[in-house]
């Protein structure tokens, strides 16, 4: 029986996650970004959230800590390296551990760089993995603890994910990701397709998460840091510099 991933908006741009395994009837919240719409959301289909899996601690991914454990007793996992500045957690993990929903199994990836210790969750029997903010549709998060060698290390384990892997990022981004896209690697013809794709759904008030590891890495800029084509555009010899020169353009694009 496979899992269910329910996905809704919730506070400005932010997406919520719950994911319920059907035979065991555990369901895990996916961070914590508005606790009420977690637990309302849940009460709708029935579910008992028995789970949180913070990705870091940022507000809009763990301010709805506290509350939800509250009302439902939950167990709350949370990265090691972002401890310090997220509440009541039970369990702290870091890059290679894991954690279970029910029979599956999900390994942490450590993907710091945004924060220093950001962590994702990927459940390779469901072929799935929740990131946060370190990896968006066409983008990637703002670097605001990390180096531009950590973000790069981090995207790299991203990469080696199977390419149909399904990524389920934090944020409804990527209208706006597009646009640094097609300036990063105007030639990128899969590109241009995929921002096609992209207008129409988001004209049609469509989510654009997820999507699949495959598409990205061949059009999303950041991933692309160690292609010599990107590299010759964007300047550097090597995949971090190119990086490092990406996210600085990014974060004055506009």
């Amino acid at each position: 029986m496979s899992l269910i991933v329910h996905q809704f908006p919730c506070l400005s741009d932010n997406y919520g996650y719950l994911v319920h395994d059907p035979q065991s009837g555990e369901t895990v919240a996916i961070d914590t970004p508005d606790a009420d719409a977690y637990l309302a959301e849940a009460e709708k289909r029935g579910w008992q959230i028995t789970q949180i899996w913070n990705t870091h601690w940022h507000p809009d991914h763990a301010g709805g800590n506290e509350a939800i454990k509250a009302q439902t007793g939950c167990l709350v996992v949370a990265p090691e390296g972002d401890a310090a500045r997220i509440a009541a957690i039970d369990r702290t993990v870091e890059q290679g551990d894991i954690v279970a929903l029910g029979a599956f199994e999900a390994t942490v990836i450590d993907v710091g760089g945004h924060t220093l210790g950001h962590v994702a969750y990927y459940l390779p029997g469901a072929e799935i993995a929740f990131v946060g903010d370190s990896l968006f549709a066409l983008g990637c998060g703002r670097m605001f603890e990390g180096t531009a060698a950590q973000f790069w290390d981090s995207l790299k384990r991203i990469k080696a994910l199977p390419p149909q892997t399904l990524i389920y990022c934090a944020h409804e981004y990527t209208a706006g990701n597009a646009r640094f896209a097609l300036h990063a690697d105007p030639d990128n013809v899969e590109l241009a397709a995929y921002v096609t794709e992209i207008e129409a759904k988001r004209a049609r008030g469509e989510p654009t998460v997820p999507t699949r590891l495959e598409r990205e890495l061949a059009t999303n800029p950041f991933l692309r840091a160690d292609d010599p084509a990107m590299q010759q555009r964007w300047g550097g010899g090597d995949a971090v510099a190119t990086f490092a020169a990406l996210r600085a353009a990014k974060d004055s694009f506009r």
